[in-house]
Parts: C-alpha cells; sequence; structure tokens
C-alpha cells in the first residue's frame, strides 16, 4: 500500500509557531503516524512537479492532500494528472484547508467555500454513522481542545455519505467528515488540522486518517471499456410487416 503525503509546506517556512509544533513540517507528522502501517512517501509544492512527478503519482493508491496559503500556485497541468489518477483509482484524503485547492474544486464542481473563524475554540466531532469504517475505534466524538471554527454553509455537493459533523465553541455547524466517488476512485474529506494547532497529534485524529487509508485502497478491477460497443448477443433483425390499411 503506497501512500504519497503532499502538503505545500510555506507555513513552516514563514511561521515559527507553525515551525515550533510541526519541526519536520505537517507532511513530516502525518508521514510518522502512516509510516508504521504503509510505504509513505512525501512531496511538497517547490519541487520539481510539486513532487508529484508521472512515476510518484502512478505509484500511489493514497494521495494525502494540505494546503492553504497556495492553492494558485498549484499547476493546472498537475492538477489534471491527479484528477486522472483519481478516476482511474487512486483513492484521495483531502485536509482542512485543502478544500479549497484545486483538485477539491474540480472534483466537487462547486465553490467549496465556508464561513471560518481563528479564535481558539473547542471543536467536538460527532460521529453521525457509527457502522462507517473510517470510524472504527472511534467513540461518540472526538474533542479537540483549540481549532479553527469551519461553519455551515459549506459548498459542497451532498456527500455520498456524511460520517462526522462538527460542533464549535461558538455555535456554528460543519459537516467535518465526508465521502465521495469520482469514477474509480475514493474521496475523503477530513476538517480539522489547522495549522498553528496540535491537531495531527491527537489520536483519534490519527485514527481516522489511518482508517481513511485503508477505506480508500483502490479495488483491483479494469477500467470500464467505453465507447462504440459491439453486441454480445445476436440482434436479429425486425420484421417491420406491412400497417393495416
Amino acid at each position: 500500500m503506497n501512500v504519497t503525503i503532499w502538503n505545500e509546506n510555506r507555513h513552516e517556512q514563514k511561521n515559527p509557531e507553525v515551525k515550533k509544533i510541526y519541526p519536520e513540517g505537517i507532511h513530516g507528522q502525518l508521514a510518522s503516524v502512516l509510516n508504521q502501517e504503509f510505504e509513505v512517501k512525501t512531496a511538497t509544492l517547490d519541487e520539481p512537479d510539486h513532487g508529484l512527478t508521472d512515476e510518484v503519482l502512478n505509484n500511489t493508491d493514497v494521495l494525502l492532500w494540505w494546503g492553504h496559503l497556495a492553492h494558485g500556485e498549484v499547476k493546472d497541468e498537475i492538477v489534471e494528472k491527479v484528477h486522472q489518477r483519481v478516476l482511474e483509482g487512486m483513492g484521495l484524503i483531502v485536509l482542512h484547508s485543502g478544500h479549497f485547492s484545486k483538485i477539491f474544486k474540480k472534483l466537487m464542481g462547486t465553490t467549496c467555500d465556508l464561513k471560518w473563524r481563528e479564535a481558539d475554540e473547542k471543536e467536538r466531532l460527532w460521529v453521525v454513522d457509527p457502522s462507517h469504517p473510517i470510524v472504527a475505534g472511534v467513540g461518540e466524538y472526538i474533542e479537540l481542545e483549540k481549532e479553527e471554527m469551519y461553519g455551515e454553509h459549506f459548498d459542497i455537493p451532498a456527500p455520498d455519505q456524511l460520517i462526522m459533523v462538527s460542533w464549535f465553541e461558538g455555535g456554528e455547524v460543519f459537516r467535518s467528515a465526508c465521502t465521495y466517488q469520482r469514477g474509480k476512485g475514493k474521496i475523503f474529506y477530513f476538517r480539522p488540522g489547522h495549522e498553528t494547532y496540535p491537531t495531527y497529534y491527537h489520536e483519534g485524529v490519527q485514527r481516522v486518517i489511518k482508517n481513511a487509508v485503508y477505506w480508500a485502497m483502490p479495488t483491483e478491477r479494469p477500467m470500464p471499456v467505453y465507447g462504440n460497443a459491439k453486441p454480445l448477443e445476436e440482434i436479429k433483425p425486425k420484421n417491420k410487416g406491412s400497417r393495416r390499411k
């Protein structure tokens, strides 16, 4: 199982507070969580091809995506390649502010806009689909002492499956864990993960992300064949007959 973690890696370079929380970058922390169970690579914005070369993408089963400051700097041709790989079956996990990434907006076909506020608020993520494998091993809710608020309305299509809903100290709610299918690929959006909070050290958050990687793994079956198709059975000529006068 090959996992690639993509992070724009800009906050870590610009903000000493973020660097202190994530000395190896957000991608480095996520890699430390996942490399116990998966083969993990990391990629960042400033690498050639943003670290997402054809070789890397073709050998990735699940791609994690974290971006915020530099969505506009992601090259359109790389977005197209990621999009095609998702349609072919690669799993995609979009984290926190990745909701505004080019790839997520392209897959959703909407603005993906929302309300937000950074005020050190408590967040409680309630499990609303306890049967879903992404929340296996998670209790009724995950509670984060401090997080950035995201609030409704979240301009996304109705999720195929809504798994968790957040409540914030200021009163807002948010659809925080949503799944979609596009082509053969499975997509999971997971809300928590603001860069100035140690969210990715939380055991409940880590459990959800690990579960999501297993869930998003590609299904081993060939791509459907499209286009003009020959009949599987003989089509007998129809006797039109003559109309009665």
